[in-house]
């Protein structure tokens, strides 16, 4: 347990929406969300009237019909999210992204230089207000769990330092859907046991919600309401990843694959023409309820292969949805590929022991020497002809609204 609140989580207030009514200032004070056929997000103003990301903008506009849905710009939230990290940097180099709009900092090591936890938070919200023009929240707390917690309590456009040592104080009395992976499903599962505050859940055994729960959801759930969390937070590092992902209705299994597979060419393309493959696979699922949840893999070798990332990504979303989904509608799957390593060439697989059963995603197996070999042709007719020289024949008729946040390949100026 750490022993001052030098752990912050920063997280911008409806960034989509916020970066649509900061460019078009005639926007501001009214329901605005981003999107089209679904909402990406949405502003306060449009969430009083229950529009939320994930929602189809029809049903969006039955709730609200006065709101404005204007389009989605990607570059310019990369744009943002870059301007709005490098922020961050000035404060602490301990700065751990976890998404396009969040990201936990720690600034142990610049008290001395920038005061205490609670000025430099109130510096960064008044910087990035100034030089990035968004509103930003943030918590502060003596683990990242609880300053994701504070964070999150602060919005919109607020701040929360949690003391050491008032933690329970803080977190106790909050209901159990502020715990992470703690949606309404999962709240009325525990209703059934009478459980309904963070507190309540903190006062039972790890064994007896391991028995209610699972074996290893209960006992996660039991540390995380007593604020055991000594997870440090871990520097980003450029070039380290890249990844899409798609928000749009995905609980069906077919739409869902149809879905992973499209993220999983873009990635694919992205690393062959950078050279590049990747040991290990992060699948990001958030359900209808908007909790979020990852499951990851680290593979024995690199892997770039379309076919590879889809296999496994699909294996991994199977799994934790199976695991955590139960009827909970899937309302954004994402893919990202880390671990990367320059990959001219492909090294031919050995026959060690432990290898993954599935030969799609073992390096340099024969069967995806031949998923390489084919990557390679479609990449040059498409290279010549055109994206749509060639398409996947289990994707024809679908389109995945993609975006890609997290591709961080072009920080190293290859």
């Amino acid at each position: 347990m750490r022993g001052e609140a030098t752990i912050l989580h920063a997280d911008l207030d409806a960034f989509y929406a916020s970066v649509a009514v900061r460019d078009d200032p005639t926007l501001r004070g009214l329901p605005v969300a981003v999107g089209g056929g679904v909402i990406l997000a949405a502003t306060y103003e449009a969430r009083r009237f229950g529009v939320r990301s994930a929602m189809s903008g029809a049903e969006a506009r039955r709730r609200c019909p006065n709101l404005r849905i204007v389009s989605s710009a990607f570059e310019e939230y990369v744009a943002s999210s870059k301007r709005v990290m490098e922020v961050f940097e000035r404060y602490t180099p301990l700065v751990q992204s976890i998404s396009i709009d969040e990201a936990f900092l720690d600034v142990a090591g610049s008290v001395g230089l920038f005061g205490p936890p609670a000025s430099m938070a109130t510096s960064i919200r008044e910087t990035v207000r100034t030089e990035v023009g968004l509103p930003i929240s943030v918590g502060a707390a003596t683990t990242k769990h609880l300053a994701k917690i504070a964070s999150r309590v602060a919005k919109p456009d607020g701040l929360i330092v949690v003391p050491a040592g008032r933690e329970t104080e803080f977190l106790h009395p909050l209901p159990v859907t502020y715990l992470w992976g703690v949606g309404p499903v999962g709240e009325e599962r525990l209703a059934r046991y009478g459980i309904h505050t963070i507190g309540e859940l903190a006062a039972f055994r790890p064994d007896t919600l391991a028995s209610w729960l699972g074996e290893h959801w209960g006992p996660h759930l039991w540390h995380l309401a007593n604020n055991r969390d000594s997870r440090p937070v871990e520097r980003s590092t450029s070039a380290g990843s890249v990844g899409a992902q798609s928000a749009g209705r995905a609980t069906d299994i077919e739409v869902r694959h149809r879905t992973l597979l499209s993220l999983a060419e873009r990635i694919g393309t992205r690393l062959r023409r950078k050279t590049r493959a990747g040991r290990r696979v992060t699948v990001r699922v958030r359900f209808g309820d908007m909790t979020a949840v990852t499951r990851a893999v680290t593979l024995p070798g690199p892997i770039a292969e379309t076919d590879a990332i889809y296999h496994q990504a699909a294996a991994l979303a199977d799994a934790l949805i199976a695991e955590r989904g139960e009827g909970r509608e899937v309302s954004l799957v994402g893919i990202s590929v880390s671990a990367l390593q320059r990959a001219p060439h492909i090294q031919l697989e050995l026959a060690l022991s432990g290898l993954p059963e599935d030969a799609v995603v073992r390096a340099g197996s024969t069967e995806n020497t031949r998923r390489h070999d084919l990557d390679a042709a479609v990449d040059r007719a498409r290279e010549r002809f055109g994206r749509d020289a060639v398409r996947r024949a289990a994707n024809l008729g679908f389109e995945a609204e993609i975006r890609s946040p997290t591709d961080e390949l072009e920080a190293d100026g290859h």
